[in-house]
């Protein structure tokens, strides 16, 4: 019988790790659960999805209150809202409901889910965003700049999290994942088509700056968006 002494207490293992342990989260399609090199943790996908979901939310703000457009599937949103006056929110989420089906089949179900996520909070926070903020002034040059820059931004940071708004940029990711091609390049074809498409709803001094904010988020896209630049995904 050993000595009180020789006897090693054992350390409680705090609840969180046993529960982490029983759970194969490295197995999931989200990544590892520990942040790596080449890996987000969930909980940094989370962040990186809300923090490009409310900058992206700030934009089509501006862009709804100048009543400019955008591309992809957010600027058939708001051409949708400017035709109908539906909700940009409900419209954006009915919208992207078809593509879906090519993100589960080519891109994954962890990209998937974190699409849907983001799609459905965007909806949500644009549907209730004129309660929140006003623009009581706002110069339409500034605002596509600035409106730009904050889309520009908000996507990179979903799609450094391997998330996208759906859509369009669902479409894009896949071709640069497949063929090599520029997420951006491919983003800014598709948008300046559905921008030619609004000439039907806005005034053509109101396209140019629309295409002036297009120009500015994409190159944001272009220029940030490279896999030699940056490794975790």
């Amino acid at each position: 019988m050993q000595p009180l002494h020789s006897f090693r207490v054992c350390q409680p293992l705090p609840i969180g790790s046993v529960f982490l342990t029983l759970l194969p989260m490295k197995h999931l399609s989200f990544g590892h659960w520990n942040s790596e090199a080449t890996h987000h943790a969930p909980w940094e996908d989370l962040l990186g999805i809300v923090i490009g979901t409310i900058l992206v939310a700030l934009s089509l703000s501006i862009y709804a209150h100048l009543g400019m457009v955008t591309g992809g599937v957010a600027g058939l949103a708001l051409i949708g809202h400017y035709w109908s006056g539906l909700p940009i929110g409900t419209l954006f989420f009915v919208l992207n409901l078809p593509f879906y089906v090519l993100a589960m089949m080519r891109m994954g179900w962890g990209f998937t889910l974190k699409t849907f996520f983001a799609v459905g909070l965007l909806s949500l926070i644009m549907n209730i965003q004129d309660r929140l903020i006003s623009f009581a002034a706002l110069d339409v040059l500034t605002g596509s700049v600035v409106a730009g820059v904050l889309l520009g931004m908000g996507l990179l940071a979903m799609f450094r999290h391997r998330t996208s708004l759906g859509g369009v940029g669902i479409l894009a990711l896949y071709l640069q994942d497949r063929f090599k091609l520029k997420a951006g390049l491919v983003q800014m074809a598709i948008d300046l088509a559905i921008l030619a498409v609004s000439f039907a709803v806005a005034p053509p001094l109101i396209i140019a700056f629309s295409v002036l904010s297009a120009v500015i988020l994409n190159l944001i896209i272009t220029i940030n968006h490279r896999q030699d630049r940056y490794i975790a995904r």
